[in-house]
C-alpha cells in the first residue's frame, strides 16, 4: 500500500514552484509577484512548523517508501496557446501511466524571452529537469556545462530506430548527442485562396519574380481613400529568432551560406559581400518599396491576425498554425517558398535538453523523452497541432496518413522538408542571430541598404569572434 508523501518533502516541492513563478513566470504583474512573495513566506513559516510537528521525514518512512514521486520540471514556450493544451492533456497521460513520475509543465514565455531565464536559472543552480528550445542553444548550454549527454541512454532505447535520421544534425555536437528531438517543421508560405480568386489569380507563384507580381495583385486600396485596405504579403520585422527564421530559406535559394567551412566555427560566419545574404535583403525590401508587404509589429511576426481578418493574403509561417487555423473557419493555404536559385526552407522544431541533477531525475526525464519521441504521443500531437512527427513510424501510420489526406496542406511541408536545413548550434549562435536580427530590421525600416547592414553586421561579429 502506497504511503503518503513526507509533509515537509510537499512543502519543498511547493516553495520550488513558487520560487519558479515568482522570479521566472513571464508578464508577472506586480500584484501577482506580491501574492507570491506573500506565499512564498508562509511557506517557509509553514516548513518550520512542519519540521517542529513532524520532526522531518523518520528513517523508517525512509525504508518504507522505496519507490518515492520523481517530482520533474519542464519549461517550455509551446504557442499558439491551444498547443499548449495539447502538450499539457499528453503530459497528464505520461503522469497517469507512470505513478512514480510526476511532470509538471510550464509556459516561461517565447523563446526571446525565454533565453535569459534559462541562464539565469543554470548560474543560480535551479535549472529545469527538461528544457524545450531550438537547437541553437546547445552551443551555450554546454559551455555552461549545464547539460548530461544522451548517447548511451538513447543508444539503449527502442525509440532510436524511429526517429527521423535528417534530425541527428540539430541533435550532434562535436561526435556527441546533446538534445533529443520532441517535434519538427519548416516553413512555406500561406495563403487565403479566396483572396487569390477574387484577384483573378489562378497559379500559385513559384519563383521571385511570380511572387512579386502576385504579391502586387493582391495589394488593393478598396474604398479610394489611398489607404491600403489588403496587402500581398506580411513579413516578419524585429531582431528576433523569428525574423532570421523565416528570413533564411531566402539567402538559401540565393545560394548564399552563413559560415564557410567547418559548420561548427563561429569564426567562419560570413555577412560581409555575401551576395545570396544581399539578394535575399534587397528582395524583402523590394517588397517593402513597392507597397506589397505589410510589416509585423516587433517581434510580432508569427501572429496571424491580419492573416485570419483578410489584412494580408499571403504569410510566412509554419505547420504550427494548421490547428489554430483549422479552428478558425477560414480558408487557407500552403505552397512551398518561392525559389530564386534552388529550392529552399529552413528545419525548425524544438528539442528535449536533460539538466544535469541527479542520477534518478535523469533517468526518469529520459522516460519522459522517450515518451514524447514514441509514436503514440507524436500522432496525437501532429494531429492536433499540426507540428511534423519526428517518429518515423507515427508518418507512417494508417491514423496519421489519414489526417494528411483530409488536410493536404500538411503535405506541403512534409514534401519540403528534404530541402531544408538546419541552423547552427555551436557556442555563440545567439550573437550571430541578433547580428542578422539587426541587419535585417535596418533594411526593412530604410535604415541601411543590404550591403551597408551586412558589413556593419561582420564587423560586430569579427569583433566577437576573432
Amino acid at each position: 500500500m502506497p504511503h503518503a508523501p513526507c509533509p515537509i518533502r510537499k512543502l519543498i516541492n511547493f516553495i520550488h514552484r513558487c520560487f519558479v513563478r515568482l522570479f521566472f513566470a513571464p508578464h508577472n504583474s506586480r500584484r501577482t509577484r506580491k501574492k507570491v512573495k506573500h506565499y512564498f513566506s508562509g511557506c517557509l513559516l509553514l516548513m518550520l512548523l512542519g519540521i517542529l510537528t513532524f520532526g522531518g521525514c523518520n528513517a523508517n518512512q525512509s525504508k518504507v517508501n522505496k519507490s518515492p514521486v520523481i517530482h520533474l520540471t519542464l519549461w517550455q514556450g509551446v504557442n499558439p496557446p491551444p498547443n499548449r493544451d495539447v502538450l499539457q492533456k499528453l503530459v497528464d497521460k505520461f503522469n497517469r501511466t507512470h505513478p512514480d513520475i510526476e511532470v509538471e509543465s510550464l509556459y516561461v514565455g517565447q523563446q526571446d524571452q525565454q533565453m535569459p531565464k534559462i541562464l539565469a536559472a543554470v548560474v543560480g543552480d535551479a535549472p529545469p529537469d527538461i528544457l524545450w528550445y531550438n537547437p541553437t542553444i546547445t552551443g551555450q548550454l554546454i559551455e555552461l556545462d549545464a547539460l548530461i549527454t544522451l548517447d548511451e541512454m538513447l543508444e539503449n532505447s527502442p525509440v532510436k530506430a524511429e526517429i527521423d535520421p535528417t534530425l541527428y544534425a540539430s541533435m550532434e555536437y562535436k561526435g556527441k548527442i546533446w538534445s533529443v528531438p520532441f517535434a519538427t517543421n519548416n516553413v512555406g508560405i500561406f495563403y487565403r485562396p479566396s483572396l487569390f480568386k477574387a484577384a483573378g489569380i489562378t497559379e500559385l507563384p513559384r519563383t521571385w519574380q511570380e511572387f512579386q507580381e502576385v504579391a502586387k495583385k493582391l495589394t488593393k486600396d478598396s474604398n479610394g481613400d489611398k489607404q491600403i485596405d489588403q496587402y500581398g504579403m506580411f513579413l516578419p520585422l524585429g531582431k528576433g529568432e523569428f525574423t532570421v527564421f523565416t528570413w533564411l530559406p531566402f539567402m538559401w535559394s540565393s545560394n548564399g551560406e552563413l559560415i564557410s567551412g567547418d559548420s561548427q566555427n563561429p569564426a567562419g560566419v560570413i555577412l560581409k559581400d555575401n551576395q545570396g545574404a544581399i539578394a535575399a535583403l534587397q528582395y524583402w525590401y523590394n517588397l517593402i518599396q513597392d507597397g506589397s508587404a505589410m510589416l509585423s509589429g516587433p517581434e510580432r511576426g508569427y501572429e496571424t491576425e491580419a492573416f485570419l481578418n483578410g489584412r494580408v493574403a499571403m504569410q510566412l509561417n509554419g505547420p504550427w498554425t494548421l490547428g489554430e487555423l483549422q479552428a478558425t473557419g477560414v480558408d487557407f493555404g500552403v505552397f512551398p517558398i518561392p525559389i530564386n536559385k534552388r529550392p529552399a526552407t529552413v528545419i525548425g522544431g524544438e528539442n528535449l535538453f536533460l539538466f544535469k541533477t541527479t542520477p534518478e531525475r535523469q533517468q526518469a526525464a529520459f522516460k519522459f523523452a522517450e515518451y514524447a519521441m514514441s509514436e503514440e504521443f507524436q500522432t496525437e500531437l501532429a494531429i492536433s497541432t499540426g507540428y511534423l512527427p519526428i517518429n518515423l513510424k507515427s508518418r507512417q501510420s494508417a491514423k496519421y496518413q489519414e489526417f494528411v489526406q483530409k488536410l493536404p496542406q500538411v503535405k506541403v511541408f512534409l514534401d519540403q522538408a528534404k530541402y531544408g536545413r538546419s541552423r547552427p548550434i555551436f557556442p555563440g549562435y545567439n550573437r550571430i542571430s541578433d547580428s542578422l536580427g539587426r541587419a535585417i530590421e535596418s533594411v526593412l525600416l530604410g535604415k541601411n541598404s543590404p550591403i551597408e547592414a551586412l558589413t556593419t553586421a561582420q564587423k560586430r561579429l569579427d569583433i566577437i569572434f576573432k
